[in-house]
């Protein structure tokens, strides 16, 4: 165990005895000499005395630090009338190794509370999802609990506030006084206080405004990297090439979206029912299920040529969608969309952040990854909404079906070029491919820590130490778990999957279902029930997709602040489910009011379960799965293609009982899968933590 200090070592939780105890208690119940329920509360003794010693120990030590904290703010008394500079930056430097030694308070509590789940977790394993249940229930809001000191530093938060408060004061000590209250929009640039801070938010999982949004990214945090481990430098770091990555972003969803408010209008023209939609529209999910992971081994050896290929299959998928119309097939329309799917390089973008981008801007990368979707997803279908025109140029017809396709063919020929002339090879890739080395993952053993953002991680996760002794991976069962390699195909890393994550991936299932439905058969509802326009279902659907932002800035600024994400994903939950129950067509007058609340609701707390969903599967899932072509943003993507292709399907079956029954039909499985991840949660929610 390096990493723990030496002189506190009696204080750390005595995880190798822990293990052993699991270990000899499975072996008592199989024999027959304890029963269950005497295990557990012989366990929970155990534990109980560990978190103790831990907390005691913590107490005293914060005592010391506002001690010393105290002394200095004698000397800054002194100091308030005089103006020598020398002593003010003695004074801070005096300061800031109260700071370092926070740090180090800071680590301990990080590698204790990282034993107590793994602990949990070793302990469910072997006895079924039993343990954590029972004890974060019993213990988490119990007044005599300790626990809560572990997870939630209010008393390292009060030193951090002090420490913050009197360095502010010493950076203008020449009459102009910075107050941290009187300007909280104010932030110290201290790089002590900063690494502070975002070490406590680790601890305590608070948030902000760039952590929410930079959590939809999918790019799961690794447990094994530390700040010494990030070996994109800002010399090797090419923001062009991180824009271009982006703009890949932004076009791919302009170019899902942009036809939703036409689709059944196609389908109509060709011959088809509207109801089609769902299959045009749902088709290159279909192909996207398979991109995905092609995209992600691919992008082991390059990121260049995976988007190159990615923009020529978009453009010759985008010119088939347009040429439909004239060739008037629904195979050709279909197939076009079919290779747009085959298209998507997400997976592509998402490693390019989280390989070469450094760490201090990997948050921020992550962030503009998610508000380039946000943006596509509204500019799609307002984009469709200004394409109400038709003429033909020398026998094609352009009009509001086909100059999506149109659009999109001359958008993603002139990324092609932009890509061409600007893209840069990072330079590990191109190191690698010099020498005809292997990629393994060499690129996501560098993945950095989303959680930690923009200062350097000061915390080291524990995982790895609390491992290192050779006698603490004491059977072929443990060994596996503990293991760091990444799972090398999607069944290996389904295996990796505790109930806890299933139930996050349900989640993700059920929220992106309900999203798809809502948006895939807008234009079809709207014209049955409403008589809408084109131009009207496009300006509603780009009203839709433009809240997304401005939920996340106020769920990632204030709500993620306020509450546990535990207590947001159900409250979330219960609201989607009211969206969906408020839309189904009860009477016989269906009304737009009526409609466009329940969207609204639907919509919008499915984007604020999104963020809380996908912070919660970054920190139940296995730490094998945060690299490798088969990691954890790989298995959501997944689940929620997957998600979009079974609504998309249900939306074009549902069309054979007639547009009259369309909507509740294609309403009751998201109702019922959204009382099913209710019911899941509540089943794992105590884990959740």
């Amino acid at each position: 165990m390096a990493d723990q200090l030496e002189e506190w070592k009696e204080y750390y939780i005595n995880y190798k005895m822990m293990k052993k105890k699991v270990k000899q208690y499975v072996q008592q119940t199989q024999n027959g000499g304890r029963n269950r329920e005497q295990v557990l509360k012989e366990f929970s003794r155990m534990l109980d005395d560990q978190i103790e010693k831990i907390v005691l120990f913590l107490l005293q030590q914060q005592g010391h630090l506002a001690s010393r904290i105290e002394k200095l703010g004698e000397e800054r008394a002194v100091l308030v009338e005089q103006s020598d500079a020398s002593q003010v930056s003695e004074l801070r430097e005096a300061y800031r190794e109260v700071g370092v030694d926070l740090m180090k308070l800071l680590r301990f509590v990080d590698m204790n509370a990282t034993g107590i789940r793994k602990i949990l977790k070793k302990f469910d394993k072997r006895f079924g999802y039993k343990f954590t249940d029972y004890y974060v229930s019993t213990r988490a809001n119990h007044p005599c609990s300790q626990l809560q000191q572990i997870f939630k530093q209010v008393g390292i938060v009060a030193v951090v506030g002090a420490l913050s408060r009197n360095l502010a004061f010493l950076q203008d000590h020449q009459g102009n006084y910075l107050s941290i209250y009187d300007h909280p929009s104010i932030t110290l640039k201290d790089p002590i206080i900063e690494q502070i801070n975002h070490s406590v938010q680790k601890l305590t999982h608070a948030t902000n405004l760039l952590q929410f949004i930079g959590q939809h990214a999918l790019i799961i945090p690794e447990d094994m990297q530390s700040g010494s481990e990030d070996n994109v430098d800002d010399q090797s770091y090419h923001f062009m090439s991180l824009l271009l990555n982006l703009a890949n972003t932004f076009l791919y969803m302009v170019n899902t979206y942009i036809i939703v408010p036409t689709a059944d209008d196609y389908s109509v023209s060709l011959g088809a029912a509207a109801t089609v939609c769902g299959v045009i529209i749902g088709s290159m999910a279909v192909a996207q299920v398979f991109s995905s992971v092609y995209f992600s081994a691919w992008s082991n050896k390059s990121y260049f040529r995976p988007l190159v290929f990615s923009s020529i299959m978009l453009f010759l998928g985008n010119l088939m969608y347009a040429l439909a119309y004239d060739v008037n097939s629904l195979a050709v329309l279909i197939v076009g969309r079919l290779l747009c799917g085959l298209g998507s390089a997400r997976a592509v973008n998402r490693r390019y952040i989280s390989d070469c981008v450094p760490l201090k801007l990997r948050l921020k990368a992550s962030a503009g990854f998610v508000s380039a979707s946000a943006l596509g997803m509204a500019c799609g279908p307002a984009l469709a909404g200004l394409l109400q025109t038709n003429f033909k140029i020398y026998g094609l017809t352009f009009d509001q079906n086909t100059l999506p396709g149109w659009i999109m063919c001359v958008a993603w020929i002139t990324y092609l070029f932009c890509l061409w002339i600007s893209f840069k090879e990072p330079d590990h890739i191109a190191r690698e491919n010099s020498v005809d080395t292997p990629s393994s993952d060499s690129g996501h053993q560098r993945i950095g820590n989303l959680e930690d953002g923009l200062a350097q991680p000061f915390l080291i996760d524990a995982k790895e130490s609390l491992d290192e002794n050779g006698e603490d991976n004491d059977d072929n069962e443990e060994d596996l778990e503990d293991s760091h390699k990444p799972a090398t195909s999607l069944a290996a890393a389904y295996r990796l999957l505790t109930p806890s994550v299933k139930v996050q991936l349900l989640i993700y299932f059920m929220l992106k279902f309900a999203m798809e439905v809502l948006l895939s058969e807008s234009s079809v509802i709207t014209t049955f029930y409403f008589n809408w326009s084109t131009s009207t279902v496009a300006m509603f659907l780009a009203v839709l997709g433009l809240t997304v932002l401005p939920v996340n800035v106020i769920v990632g600024s204030y709500i993620t602040n306020l509450f546990q994400d535990r207590q947001i994903l159900v409250a979330s939950e219960i609201m989607v489910l009211i969206g969906i129950a408020m839309s189904f067509h009860f009477t016989s007058n269906y009304s737009v009011p009526q409609y466009v609340s329940s969207a609204l609701i639907t919509f919008v707390f499915a984007e604020v379960l999104e963020g809380v969903n996908l912070s919660l599967l970054s920190r139940v899932m296995s730490s094998r799965l945060s690299r490798g072509t088969y990691n954890g943003g790989l298995l959501s993507t997944e689940a929620g293609t997957l998600a979009r292709v079974a609504a998309d399907m249900t939306i074009t079956a549902a069309g054979y009982l007639g547009q009259s029954s369309l909507l509740n039909v294609t309403l009751l499985p998201s109702l019922l899968i959204c009382v099913a991840s209710i019911v899941a949660t509540f089943c794992t929610y105590n884990s959740l933590y």
